[in-house]
């Protein structure tokens, strides 16, 4: 019982102790003193300027991913070139010549360097881990996603492609997956 009660003790003395010790030393969450008598200014850099450089700023070549011969397969399936959106949107799209599997994708002026990811769905993803975004490619539509903001950024892009096997899909519907199979089964 005593055991527990001093342990119990610690516990709430230990975090006490920790916090005296840095308002002794100064260390707290609290600015510098200002000596010098001259007013401090922090500046906040606005969105747009920090928008400017991030898109002049060159992609970066330096990757450590590997891909395998999966990710080379899958990085032939994903369809190039100027890719039309919702909303007037576009994404264009083009293989990295510099190292195989890696794309590079523009979209409202930013720059995203993708390579094929695994995906047990069978969609095709292509990710950036750098600005944390996201290409989903299916058959019929892809969509360009921030991971970071949790949003999508480019929606229904279809290639010419797309445009068919989505034309296709309204003419021969895909089965339900709650039909189940359309001949019944010897047993």
């Amino acid at each position: 019982m005593k055991t527990i009660a001093l342990i119990a003790a610690a516990a709430f003395v230990m975090p006490m102790a920790a916090m005296a010790q840095n308002n002794a030393t100064g260390s707290a969450a609290k600015p510098a003193a200002n000596t010098t008598g001259k007013k401090i200014v922090q500046k906040v850099v606005p969105k747009r300027v920090i928008k400017k450089v991030e898109e002049a700023k060159p992609i970066s070549e330096e990757t450590d991913v590997t891909l395998s011969e999966q990710d080379l397969k899958v990085a032939e399936t994903i369809l190039t070139g100027t890719i039309k959106c919702e909303l007037g949107a576009s994404v264009n799209i083009e293989a990295d010549p510099k190292k195989p599997g890696f794309f590079v994708l523009t979209h409202a002026g930013v720059k995203y360097r993708l390579h094929p990811v695994s995906s047990r769905t069978g969609a095709v993803r292509l990710e950036d881990p750098v600005r944390e975004a996201m290409w989903l490619q299916l058959g019929n539509k892809s969509m360009l996603m921030s991971q970071k903001q949790g949003l999508r950024l480019a929606d229904e892009c279809q290639a010419a492609k797309q445009v068919e096997f989505a034309e296709d899909m309204k003419k021969n519907p895909p089965k339900s997956l709650f039909e189940g199979d359309a001949q019944p089964t010897k047993q």
